[in-house]
């Protein structure tokens, strides 16, 4: 089995604060929450939000994270320092707040590259509409199309990846699902753009997540993978394979298929009921370990692609199924 590569939500590990910084006033600091992150067993590498975390400097929180053992995977924007971006950041009505989202994307995207981390993600949860006849949707659409090219064409060694969401904040995001994402991208046309699939945010998009990414390899490339599960009506950022075992078995068999080598993404949310991060982050990582191993074991003999080849459902459960209960190595 290729050697795994795991990253985190460093915000999770603020969860249960006493625990891990008895007599703590305030916030704890990236540095803190990094090296929290770095006592769960496997992980690897953590992801950070900009501009939310490079108040130290990217250079010193760099080196920082480095000195703790882990790597920078790369850079997510968030757009919440301008109240205005609330109706906006690409597609704000006013072209003054729309410049500023641009320019403080750009700004990201010379912290990823000098934290050494070339790969944005854009989550553009604020660009969408909450009820009818609010927006013009082709002026929207246009903005967005035009907003994403500039900032994609602005480095072209940073990759630029869209993680798409139905819904929140916004009632109706711009880009939702995957087919929609790719729509953009293809508009767009410049090479250093794809997509960050996120688990629970295609399965409330209605989809199934490997068919997504079977498209993305398809039509684009796919730049993260965001491991977590739900209900499939928000995003719950429940723990891997809490609810859609096969589900998320059936995406990590697609995204090796496909050749996807970057790390995968732990987007979950302990801190929302106060578990144990480290705990919670160690498990995820020896969960997808052994889903990967059934993984292998699918992957051992033709039988599964020859049951698929057939659209036999029944023997694709039993195979499955016999991987999934086969005993594990001594």
């Amino acid at each position: 089995m290729t050697a795994l590569h795991f990253a985190t939500r460093l915000n999770s590990f603020a969860s249960r604060p006493d625990a891990a910084w008895p007599g703590l006033t305030g916030k704890p600091s990236v540095l803190q929450l990094t090296a929290r992150a770095a006592t769960a067993t496997g992980l690897t590498h953590v992801d950070l939000n900009y501009p939310d975390h490079l108040g130290a400097g990217v250079a010193a929180t760099a080196q920082g994270i480095r000195d703790l053992g882990l790597e920078i995977n790369g850079l997510a924007m968030r757009y919440y320092t301008e109240p205005a971006f609330k109706i906006g950041a690409f597609t704000n009505p006013d072209p003054a707040i729309r410049r500023a989202a641009i320019d403080l994307t750009k700004r990201g995207i010379d912290a990823a590259l000098e934290a050494g981390a070339p790969l944005m993600t854009l989550w553009l949860g604020q660009d969408g509409f909450d009820y009818a006849l609010q927006a013009n949707y082709d002026r929207l659409w246009s903005m967005e199309i035009d907003g994403i090219r500039e900032v994609a064409a602005y480095q072209p060694e940073c990759d630029i990846s869209i993680e798409y969401k139905p819904n929140e904040p916004r009632s109706y995001s711009l880009l939702p699902d995957c087919a929609t994402t790719l729509l953009a991208i293809r508009e767009i046309g410049l090479a250093n753009l794809g997509v960050t699939l996120d688990f629970a945010h295609s399965l409330y998009a209605d989809e199934q997540p490997a068919f997504a990414a079977a498209l993305i390899a398809r039509h684009s490339r796919l730049l993260g993978v965001h491991l977590n599960d739900g209900y499939g009506k928000r995003d719950d950022g429940l723990m891997v394979g809490a609810v859609n075992t096969l589900k998320t078995i059936e995406l990590l068999r697609q995204v090796r298929h496909d050749g996807y080598q970057g790390p995968i993404y732990f987007d979950t949310f302990p801190d929302m009921t106060g578990l144990d991060p480290v705990h919670e982050c160690s498990v995820n990582i020896a969960t997808v370990t052994s889903m990967m191993a059934v993984v292998d074991r699918l992957d051992a003999s033709n039988s599964l692609d020859e049951a698929m080849a057939r659209q036999d459902a029944v023997s694709v459960q039993a195979i499955v199924q016999a991987a999934l209960s086969a005993p594990r190595p001594a």
